[in-house]
Order: C-alpha cells, then sequence, then structure tokens
C-alpha cells in the first residue's frame, strides 16, 4: 500500500496503479475529470502510463455540465 494526497487529503491504495486506475478505485469516471499532478496538469494521453507513487499529490477536478 502506498500513501498520497488527493484534494489535500490522505489516501491510501494499492502500489503500481496507473491514473486511470486510481481514479477508478476513487469512485470517479476518468472521463469526466482533469488532473493536476505533483503540481502540474497531466494530459490524458498520459493517464495509463503514469504509475502513482508514494507522496504523490494530486488535484482532481470533476468537470459539470449545465446551463
Amino acid at each position: 500500500m502506498i500513501t498520497l494526497q488527493v484534494n489535500g487529503d490522505d489516501c491510501t491504495c494499492a502500489s503500481n496503479l496507473n491514473m486511470i486506475e486510481l481514479l477508478k478505485h476513487l469512485g470517479l469516471n476518468p472521463r469526466l475529470v482533469a488532473v493536476e499532478y505533483n503540481g502540474e496538469i497531466l494530459h490524458r494521453q498520459l493517464w495509463e502510463n503514469t504509475i502513482i507513487q508514494n507522496s504523490d499529490r494530486l488535484e482532481v477536478v470533476t468537470i459539470v455540465g449545465g446551463g
């Protein structure tokens, strides 16, 4: 297990998860979020190859539609 920070809160998850797997673990739809990873916007095409590490910091923003 590793510990990371998601939106300012400590979170634990299995090691060797990629970003898509982590988002699903958190109950989020990867198609409906934007991710800042360790202070940088992480482009969607990099999510599959980005392996979550201990002490990573993520800010996850959910896309909301409406009028």
